[in-house]
């Protein structure tokens, strides 16, 4: 039997698994190029920040808020070591503040007021957004520059808006949310991974 007639047999959920790997492995093939030239700014962003006793602020919409959560407990708590625990937090986490900033004054404003009530120059905010151009994250790279906090953009394909806005900016080498999402959180964990092995380090 042919591979494609072996294929057409398939069940369609099991057809849709195989594609999204054969999809994600092309993807992260790719990621190591895409990556290596931003992956030591951001890893040394966040050390620096953390040494000096700055915060690592987050924000996303969506799957990209489920990331600013995760990235956030993995320095809050643990990610492979144990160590002190590391300032982190996820603006999109406080319902009371999300919905009474959106009732208030819009929901474009939700992670710009929160950045300006929290941020300091010698913190990192992070804006992930797939697309690059979500509104409320960009309002929110905005009022940190403002600030004088390091930018830090996670996107995907052409970077969309955020990509010329902030000091560090990871483009995920793909036009698609799904691939893009998988490429952030192992990126994600990389970092985590080496902002931990040297924060250990300098005790």
């Amino acid at each position: 039997m042919s591979q494609s007639a072996s294929d057409n047999t398939q069940p369609a959920g099991l057809r849709a698994l195989a594609d999204a790997l054969a999809d994600a492995v092309v993807v992260q093939h790719s990621l190591l190029v895409a990556c290596a030239p931003v992956f030591g700014q951001i890893t040394s962003a966040f050390v620096n920040t953390l040494t000096a006793g700055g915060r690592i602020l987050l924000c996303g919409n969506g799957g990209s808020a489920c990331d600013a959560q995760h990235v956030a407990c993995e320095l809050v708590g643990r990610f492979m070591r144990d160590r002190r625990p590391l300032p982190a937090m996820a603006l999109n986490c406080d319902g009371a503040v999300m919905t009474s900033l959106s009732n208030d004054f819009g929901y474009e404003h939700v992670f710009e007021r929160q950045v300006m009530a929290l941020a300091q120059p010698r913190d990192v905010v992070v804006g992930i957004s797939t697309s690059g151009n979500s509104s409320n994250v960009i309002r929110a790279v905005e009022a940190a520059r403002t600030i004088g906090a390091v930018t830090v953009g996670f996107t995907g394909g052409s970077g969309g808006r955020i990509k010329d806005m902030v000091d560090i900016c990871f483009r995920a080498p793909s036009e698609h949310t799904p691939r893009i999402q998988e490429a952030h959180l192992l990126v994600w964990h990389a970092v985590c991974d080496a902002v931990e092995a040297e924060i250990c380090l300098r005790g």
